[in-house]
Parts: structure tokens; C-alpha cells; sequence
């Protein structure tokens, strides 16, 4: 299955700011940590992401790409901002569509796995005309992770277990919509604080997911599954 993975803005357009972040780097984090979970652990996942760089990548060249390639499914990867004071986790799918329609229901689906593992207010699942929503030519969704200017919001998108968890979060979902099948490669859990926030092959990626969260958990287990 073809997923297109399109962490938003980038380069010359750094899309939301606040708290010292900028969106194009939490973006492209999420989505590059999205695409190695979906590489490493399901078997039928091929991806292609719309940058992996911090370059500048127009709208209309992100929908062509995928087009092009003929994806099965498009996530655009964002974070969101208003005032300060709004926050937690919204998504998005084309206003032009039922509620009925396939897109509607990997809405459903992958809202509801995201929101599992992100620890972010839920305020639901929207619709919307955006660009990457009505001219891409397969099921598309955009995910607004968190508000950047808030400052509960912005602290989790600090922390490297977030990211992955957020990550994991959304490739859960994507692997729900799309039937895709677990590897043979056995895996190592790891969760901290009762949460879950990686499953890794190597064991010293375990080490270092620990080391890099040393100061930020009060438990953590590892499980060999």
C-alpha cells in the first residue's frame, strides 16, 4: 500500500511559530519518525514523503507528486495556532465529502489512534477546503498536532517521546485503514510511565530511547514481543 506522507511547510515558509518552535520542524519530525515506524515494523507499507529535508515544497507540488505516484493514502502532517490560550488535536478531511464516504471513516479511524497516544485535548474531526484535501486523488487527511503557541501544547512537541508517540499514533491508524501486516522481526516495546512510545528491532535503539528520556519518565519497561 502506497502511504504519502506530507509534513507541511518547510524552507522559505516555516509555517506556525511560538514557544521557540516552528512548525516545519515538528512536522517533518513527526513524519520522518511516521515513515521509519511504517518501514521497520508492516510488511506491505511503501511510502513516499513530500520532503525530508527543510526545502520549500509548494502545495500544488505536493498533490502532483502523489498523484503522480498514485498513493493510497495522503496524511499531511501539521501544528496549529491561534491566540495562545486554544489547544489540543483536530483533523481535517475534505468538505466536499459525506460522512459516509471511505475518507470519513480513516478519519474516524485514525483520529481515534492518534488521540490514544498524543496525551492532547480532543476537539474532534472537522472538514475543510484545503488544497491538499480536494486535489489530491486519493483518501487524504490533515492532522493539526497541538497548538505551537500554547505553552502545555508546545512543551510536549519539546520532548523527542512525544514525537514518537505521536508518530505512532498516526501510523497505527494508517496500518487500520490500509489492512497493513505486522513484520516477522521480533521487536522490543518500550513504554514509559504506562505509555507506550516506540517498538524497536535493535536493542541499542532501546538505549538510546531511554537515555534520550533519562529525565522525563518515573517508569519505564521494555517487553520483547
Amino acid at each position: 500500500m502506497k502511504i504519502y506522507l506530507d509534513p507541511g511547510h518547510g524552507g522559505s515558509d516555516p509555517g506556525a511559530s511560538g514557544n521557540g518552535l516552528q512548525e516545519k520542524d515538528v512536522t517533518l519530525a513527526i513524519a520522518l519518525k511516521m515513515n521509519d515506524i511504517l518501514l521497520k515494523e508492516y510488511d506491505n507499507a511503501e511510502t513516499r514523503l513530500s520532503r525530508t529535508t527543510d526545502k520549500t515544497v509548494t502545495l500544488q507540488e505536493r498533490t502532483d507528486d502523489a498523484n503522480s505516484w498514485g498513493a493510497d493514502l495522503f496524511v499531511s502532517i501539521h501544528t496549529n495556532a491561534f491566540d495562545g490560550t486554544a489547544y489540543g488535536y483536530e483533523d481535517y478531511i475534505y468538505s466536499g465529502l459525506t460522512d459516509e464516504s471511505v475518507t470519513a471513516l480513516y478519519q474516524r479511524i485514525i483520529h481515534g489512534e492518534v488521540i490514544k497516544q498524543n496525551g492532547l485535548r480532543d476537539r474532534g474531526m472537522k472538514k475543510a477546503n484545503f488544497h491538499v484535501l480536494r486535489e489530491t486523488a486519493m483518501h487524504a487527511i490533515l492532522t493539526e498536532n497541538g497548538f505551537i503557541d500554547h505553552p502545555e501544547d508546545s512543551a510536549k512537541m519539546k520532548s523527542a517521546a512525544w514525537i514518537e508517540q505521536t508518530a505512532r499514533g498516526h501510523a497505527a491508524g494508517i496500518a487500520l485503514c490500509l489492512g497493513l501486516t505486522h513484520n516477522e522481526f521480533p521487536l522490543y516495546k518500550v513504554t514509559m510511565d504506562g505509555g507506550q512510545i516506540g517498538a524497536y528491532q535493535e536493542k541499542d535503539d532501546v538505549l538510546n530511547v531511554i537515555s534520550a528520556n533519562w529525565d522525563s519518565f518515573q517508569t519505564a519497561a521494555i517487553e520483547k514481543g
